[in-house]
């Protein structure tokens, strides 16, 4: 007898496609406000009347399934209804990431061969030269704040603009039949910026970010208050849209109905603005946004009175979080990659726990997580094996959950390497704790090799980072005659502390050697005073061109 159910014959199959994500916040959350930065403000009844007013635009350029719509835009409202409107239609979104190189821009143009481009006017000076006859590219559809039109800019190829978003979307019909079809059609595509080669690009199914949707909901709503996610939130983005679907919670507070807030480009002051005028109480960011809002706080003697902050992207330091305890943010780490959708693990918080020192609460907020509902997380070695759990037990972190990309866009050679044997290899080293805590130690590319020991950069960072005259940290590995590599450090002092002595940050490296945390050998050989350090796009700190800068930096 077989064990597969017969359904009724009217039974609704519910694929899990994008649009389901919108059912109770259509019920719910029709007089919620979404917000544009200073710009604009409307309700959750506005925005499915215009998630629908877009698909009639896009229905109107003879597309068909599959095609590809491409996004360059500043975190905005308009760049919500894509989320929703473009794979709702069975075409793929493709978020461009505009902080990338212009010729890596077009060259994630050129291999994703998108059909339609929404360009925000700020971005016209990337692709008014482009070789239009040679693209893709059909049509444009102009995105503009700035009153500024697109007339003349792309000169003879001028007919490919179809009209300024705003009026095309007035000018069509506000209701739309979104169909259904395989919840496994790949919804959205954008491009890793990876300090190696050409930006790979990654893919997501409606199956898939569903699954992820509904996960992060929940493991965050698991958390208390002072660190969960509620129906009474205010959420505002402060990783760009371009990146990972802005870690896939524009997706989630959509689904809940928050109160959401979009500040476009990310600016400082505008920043802090919108946080204290429309009270956002949970955003995200990576380390180097969260130090920008914290100077543009202490400038202005302001608090930031409890706002949820998930941290992730690069590692957070112990330094860096007790600044933002400090001026009123409760800030966590979450883990993920652009593989991963990204949600694999955040800082576990529970009520009823032994009360911590503000020590232990530092450092259980810096660490990488505890695997979310769903994740299989394993560290391996080289034999790719499991290795166990324990500190002394450490290898490649690799991971199995329902939402990871399967492959790379056009590049099934790196998909295949990306899942040998069944797993998606990170490149992170890590270790996890009896109790489920990863510790991401470093990455694959970025471990020292000295005297035949591995050396933790991101160890070391930390360390170095709770002296409080530093702003910023990276420890890099420099060739060296007699160890083969030594590590670097190059430090960034805050402003008013610039008389501090290399001695002095030395000195709390030495001081972790003398309690067991680190080995001797740990302790850079070299510091080096830098103004700034170099980032990728996405604010992370770019070892690569550190690395090169200072190749010739090493010990003789």
């Amino acid at each position: 007898m077989s064990n597969i159910y017969h359904s009724a014959p009217s039974a609704y199959d519910f694929p899990l496609l994008v649009k389901q994500l919108l059912n109770r916040a259509k019920t719910v959350s029709q007089d919620q406000e979404i917000v544009y930065a200073d710009k604009k403000r409307f309700t959750y009844k506005d925005l499915f009347n215009r998630i629908n007013r877009l698909a009639n635009v896009l229905d109107g350029l003879n597309l068909v399934a599959g095609d590809v719509v491409a996004v360059m835009d500043w975190d905005s409202h308009r760049y919500l209804e894509s989320y929703f409107s473009v794979p709702m239609s069975e075409y793929i979104l493709q978020t461009v990431n505009i902080r990338l190189s212009p010729e890596k821009i077009l060259y994630t143009i050129n291999h994703a061969k998108p059909k339609v481009l929404l360009l925000n006017s700020e971005f016209a000076p990337l692709v008014k030269d482009y070789q239009f006859e040679n693209s893709s590219i059909e049509h444009i559809i102009w995105l503009d704040d700035n009153g500024v039109t697109s007339d003349g800019v792309f000169g003879g190829n001028q007919n490919r603009v179809k009209g300024e978003y705003e009026a095309l979307l007035a000018a069509a019909d506000d209701h739309f039949d979104f169909p259904d079809f395989d919840e496994n059609t790949i919804a959205t595509t954008f491009y890793t910026s990876g300090t190696t080669g050409d930006p790979k690009g990654v893919f997501f199914s409606h199956r898939q970010l569903v699954l992820h949707t509904l996960t992060e909901a929940a493991s965050i709503g698991m958390l208390p208050n002072k660190q969960g996610v509620s129906y009474g939130d205010v959420y505002m983005p402060m990783t760009p849209m371009f990146h990972v679907h802005a870690w896939g919670f524009p997706f989630t507070a959509t689904m809940t109905g928050l109160k959401q807030v979009y500040p476009g480009r990310y600016a400082p002051n505008l920043l802090m603005d919108l946080i204290i005028n429309e009270k956002v109480s949970i955003t995200h960011c990576v380390p180097t946004i969260l130090q920008m809002v914290l100077k543009e706080a202490q400038d202005r003697d302001a608090s930031f009175n409890g706002l949820k902050m998930i941290i992730g992207g690069s590692r957070l330091t112990e330094g860096l979080a007790k600044a933002a305890m400090d001026q009123g943010i409760e800030v966590y780490t979450g883990y993920g990659m652009s593989e991963t959708a990204p949600l694999i693990s955040l800082t576990d918080f529970s009520l009823n726990e032994p009360l911590l020192s503000e020590e232990e609460d530092i450092a259980r907020r810096c660490m990488t997580g505890k695997p979310v509902l769903m994740v299989d997380a394993q560290v391996w070695g080289e034999s790719n094996q499991p290795v166990g759990t324990g500190q002394e037990n450490t290898g490649e972190l690799v991971l199995r959950a329902p939402w990871l990309t399967q492959s790379y866009l056009k590049n099934d050679d790196a998909g295949k390497e990306l899942w040998e044997n069944g797993y998606m290899h990170t490149q992170d080293i890590a270790y996890i704790r009896p109790d489920g805590y990863i510790k991401i130690t470093d990455r694959l590319k970025d471990v020292i090799k000295s005297g035949g020991e591995w050396i933790s950069s991101l160890e070391i960072e930390t360390i170095l980072s709770l002296h409080p005259a530093v702003a910023d940290v990276s420890v890099i590995g420099v060739r060296d005659k007699q160890w083969g590599e030594r590590p670097l450090a190059l430090v960034v002092l805050k402003s008013n502390c610039q008389d501090t002595k290399v001695d002095d940050i030395k000195a709390l490296a030495e001081q972790a050697v003398a309690r067991g945390i680190i080995p001797k050998y740990g302790v850079p050989s070299q510091f080096k005073f830098v103004d700034e350090l170099p980032k990728t796009s996405v604010g992370k700190h770019d070892k690569k061109v550190m690395r090169e800068m200072y190749a010739n930096q090493s010990e003789v």
